[in-house]
């Protein structure tokens, strides 16, 4: 698998990983830098707030492309034709593949994180806040969580890059996926909180709720608000709980993604 993960890491760079790990990281630090001038009492904390959320958006965005590109254009090109015929089986190949998406997908975290603190940091220097960010182990927490969301939008794009015809759908479809994901939950808090905003609340709410036994409940995992704040009071009380489904969900994903590509059968 060692081996599949080395092809794997010289296909991401032949697709230019880097270069949009490059503009992720641009479009970060600009995004942060410029709402950061638009407050005049928290920089810091407009300027953390605004480049999580690029962080949280942009490497799932990433995640699928690249999983666009080393598994779902794979089949499409019928490069299987040559990775498939080794001594390997169709496992480990897909396995290899995702290790090194999510290898360089940790380290590009790392690297955003390092970068997004050291500017807020710098930003923080001018103006002393009456609730200053906490870069310590809140923002490690966020970050980590936020490795969790990644992971599982990951699988779910594993099986979509294994079954679909078009490659262009893995990232559709994940991106559909990761905003019922992350949104369905906050809506029917919010319909609870005022049945008026629309006509059939009740049937609306039942609806959503549906979705609870299909998905994960990704919104629970966006904890910025610990590190914006410095306040571990502001945690909601079940995360452990909604970060381990997600984790298990995750894992039978990528259960499926194997079965799936085990029993597919190719022209």
């Amino acid at each position: 698998m060692i081996a599949d993960s080395k092809i794997a890491f010289r296909l991401a760079l032949r697709h230019r990983f880097l270069v949009m790990a490059a503009w992720l990281l641009i479009l970060m630090l600009a995004t942060g830098w410029m709402a950061a001038q638009f407050s005049g009492r928290q920089p810091a904390t407009v300027a953390l707030d605004m480049g999580l959320a690029v962080m949280r958006l942009g490497l799932p965005v990433l995640g699928l492309l690249m999983l666009q590109e080393l598994l779902a254009r794979e089949f499409e090109r019928r490069f299987f034709l040559s990775s498939l015929t080794y001594p390997r089986t169709r496992a480990r190949f897909l396995l290899g593949r995702l290790l090194a998406i999510v290898t360089l997908l940790g380290l590009l975290t790392a690297v955003l994180g390092l970068a997004l603190a050291g500017g807020v940091h710098w930003l923080s220097l001018d103006y002393e806040q009456a609730t200053p960010v906490a870069l310590g182990s809140p923002y490690l927490f966020t970050l980590a969580l936020m490795l969790v969301d990644l992971c599982v939008v990951l699988a779910l794009g594993t099986v979509l890059a294994v079954v679909v015809a078009t490659p262009s759908f893995v990232l559709i479809g994940g991106l559909g996926f990761m905003l019922l994901a992350r949104s369905y939950s906050n809506i029917m808090a919010l319909l609870r909180e005022d049945s008026s905003l629309v006509s059939d609340a009740r049937t609306y709410h039942n609806s959503l709720g549906l979705l609870g036994y299909l998905l994960p409940d990704l919104a629970v995992l966006d904890v910025r608000q610990i590190a914006l704040y410095g306040q571990w009071s502001l945690l909601q009380t079940h995360w452990a709980i909604q970060a381990g489904i997600a984790l298990l969900y995750a894992l039978a994903m990528l259960v499926l993604a194997q079965w799936l590509l085990s029993r597919r059968h190719f022209a």
